[in-house]
């Protein structure tokens, strides 16, 4: 699929998305589209697999009579092969393109039908290993709620309007080697992540931050044993990353509010990431880790809720992620809590990068102690990299992405980026491009020192500025003004002067010709 196909897909896609917006608000049409599209990729997914287990009996899913008992055979055998390799099953009657036709027709009622589908698929998995992934998935999607319309018919034809458009457009699901509609997956959470406001920070990371992490945590790999996210949000991070090498062998990921972990649920599977091969956990990261017993993790990237508030309870002084520091992230800011659970769960030959507000360079008391510790005790901190203002939805405030080993190759250096004046400017957002992106990875993959832009700090240097990280105090940006001949400016002042005494003489000629007289 070309370029331009795709963004007519995604087009496509918006638009219908956009029949449901004056009825209710962004977060809330949100889980219907998204919702309605994963549907119709479970159903082509289950009629794909059908078919090609009826191929030798020429047989397609779709036309098997579910109340024979030739047909009741057939089911069965399939629901077994599809429960295993799919991790769900799915009825020729309850296929997306089946309950739209059914829908299209005049008068005819589906909404308690199709609730009863999306329950059936949930139901479908239980006591298999894949129950925990499909658990509740479309719980956010209530077909008799009031905001989607006030009477029943009302609901009722604008969510057959939806779903006729969606049966329409062709997924290429047959296309194996192409990730068309979880391009247009990501592309409309990034749409809806705009319009979201603050709240966008709690599902969506840009995808040029996500780049670079990703790009950042796979350097020199082209496999990964694993990659994990504390706060994974819709999953974008962790897919970013499979993205950058050959293959990752499991992904991992907490995430704390329901309705983000049910869509970070949906995008792994709608990106073809087998049931077993992710595992997507709802907790509070800080208060109650998920993964402790799968860790360590050779890959982790995160963007956690800047400076969120936490519990920082003492007894937390006990736990193996905080205890060997002394001392806890403060309670109104938990940033560091972070750090200290994901380099906790690092690999010894791992990476991680993390997405932090600039107050973590530089703040005293607790973090400090922390930052020292991190630095003096352990040299773990491989790189500080910061990025423009403003290129986060929700926020305009600047960040930086902090990348730590346990076994760094340049032990006795820290690498310092100022990238924060390389952006371009769309609209009320900064944006970084290819060519940014490209040179803080090479930068870093590198370690070049380049004239106010890079710069390697010795461990020294960073003791004698007490362990602040204040990019500044590293990358002289500093542009020297250029000197101002004051001989010269009043030279070209007089002869301004004179010659504006020259018009106002020819001036005066004119008006007396035209006998004004002022």
């Amino acid at each position: 699929m070309s370029e331009e196909q795709k963004k007519i897909l995604e087009q496509q896609l918006w638009n219908i998305a956009n029949t449901l917006r004056g009825k209710m608000n962004a977060d809330e049409f949100r889980d219907y589209i998204l919702g309605f599209i994963f549907y119709k990729y479970l159903s082509e997914k289950m009629e794909i697999y059908a078919n090609s287990i009826l191929k030798e009996d020429k047989l397609q899913f779709r036309d098997i009579q579910e109340d024979t008992p030739d047909g009741q055979e057939y089911i069965n055998a399939i629901r077994e092969d599809a429960l295993e390799m799919l991790g769900y099953f799915l009825k020729p009657s309850e296929l997306f393109s089946e309950i739209a036709r059914r829908g299209s027709n005049a008068n005819t009622l589906i909404l308690e039908d199709l609730q009863k589908i999306l329950i059936n698929i949930q139901l479908s998995t239980m006591g298999t290993r894949s129950e925990e992934d499909f658990d509740n998935l479309f719980e956010d999607m209530d077909l008799n709620s009031t905001k989607l319309g006030k009477s029943v018919d009302a609901r009722n034809a604008i969510i057959v309007k939806v779903l006729v458009h969606l049966d329409e457009i062709d997924f290429k699901l047959e296309h194996t080697e192409l990730d068309v509609l979880g391009d247009a997956y990501e592309y409309l959470i990034g749409q809806f992540a705009s319009g979201a406001g603050k709240k966008a920070g709690e599902f969506y990371t840009p995808q040029e931050v996500s780049k670079i992490l990703a790009k950042i945590v796979t350097t020199g790999k082209n496999r990964l044993r694993s990659v994990y996210d504390p706060t994974c949000g819709s999953g974008s991070l962790l897919l970013r990353v499979a993205r950058e090498v050959k293959d990752v062998t499991n992904f991992y990921g907490q995430e704390m509010n329901r309705t983000t972990y049910n869509l970070a649920r949906m995008n792994m599977i709608l990106h073809g990431v087998h049931y077993l091969k992710f595992d997507i956990k709802q907790e509070d990261t800080l208060e109650h880790p998920m993964h402790v017993e799968s860790r360590p993790f050779e890959a982790i990237v995160a963007n956690p809720p800047f400076s969120a508030n936490w519990s920082a309870k003492p007894l937390f002084l006990a736990d193996e992620r905080f205890s060997q520091y002394g001392k806890l992230a403060p309670a109104s800011k938990a940033d560091f809590a972070f750090v200290q659970h994901m380099i906790y769960h690092l690999a010894e030959n791992g990476t991680m990068a993390v997405v932090l507000p600039h107050g973590v360079l530089f703040r005293g008391a607790a973090e400090l102690h922390i930052r020292r510790y991190l630095i003096e005790q352990k040299n773990y901190l491989d790189a500080v990299i910061g990025l423009p203002a403003n290129i986060f939805y929700g926020t305009s405030i600047p960040t930086c992405i902090l990348v730590f080993k346990k076994c760094r190759e340049t032990p006795n250096d820290v690498l310092f980026i100022d990238a924060s004046k390389e952006f371009t400017k769309v609209k009320n957002q900064n944006i970084l491009r290819e060519e940014h992106i490209t040179k803080i990875v090479e930068t870093y993959r590198n370690r070049t020192p380049i004239e106010s832009y890079s710069h390697l700090a010795t461990l020294k240097e960073i003791a004698d500025n007490d362990y602040n990280l204040n990019i500044p105090r590293y990358v002289d940006t500093f542009e020297e003004e250029a000197e101002i001949d004051i001989q010269a400016v009043m030279l070209e002042i007089k002869a301004l002067e004179a010659q504006r005494a020259e018009l106002d003489k020819e001036i005066d000629v004119y008006l007396k010709e035209l006998g004004l007289v002022f």
